[in-house]
């Protein structure tokens, strides 16, 4: 069993349950959209993007590939956003993304990433999904910080 994620013991019950997802949740769970700031414009950008937990935290990751993504980009540029919960239970979360760059905690990350993937629970998720097709793939920690 993992460590609670300290970040999110000032949210309500409810929000917290939402963002602690299991192997066992299915894609609408996981789906939220962030607003980042852009790096060359400084506007709100709003897109849709999954979530996932491992390790005791939450995490964004630009998938299999590892292909650039502009959210990475101005997550790297301007780290505050907005994480928005909005299937089932609604919220506007203050939080801030780190990147991960440790090769330890990224291989640990990534694995349990893939193997969540990899959960018979989802018929829409493309399967076998493999560790080394997610090795360059973009990934940040979140911290869920408290609304000022």
């Amino acid at each position: 069993m993992s460590t609670p994620d300290p970040t999110l013991s000032h949210l309500p019950d409810h929000v917290r349950r939402a963002i602690e997802i299991t192997p066992a949740a299915g894609t609408g769970e996981r789906i939220i959209d962030i607003t980042t700031l852009g790096r060359r414009t400084g506007r709100a950008r709003r897109i849709e993007i999954f979530f996932y937990r491992a390790a005791g935290a939450t995490y964004l990751c630009s998938g299999a590939g590892g292909a650039a993504t502009d959210w990475h980009a101005n997550l790297l540029a301007h780290p505050d956003f907005v994480f928005h919960l909005k299937n089932r239970i609604r919220a506007d979360l203050p939080a801030r993304a780190t990147p991960v760059t440790s090769p330890a905690e990224r291989q640990a990350v990534l694995a349990e990433i893939v193997a969540d993937l990899n959960q018979p629970h989802d018929p829409g998720t493309i399967r076998p999904t493999r560790l080394e097709d997610w090795a360059d793939s973009r990934l940040m920690r979140i911290s869920f910080l408290h609304r000022p």
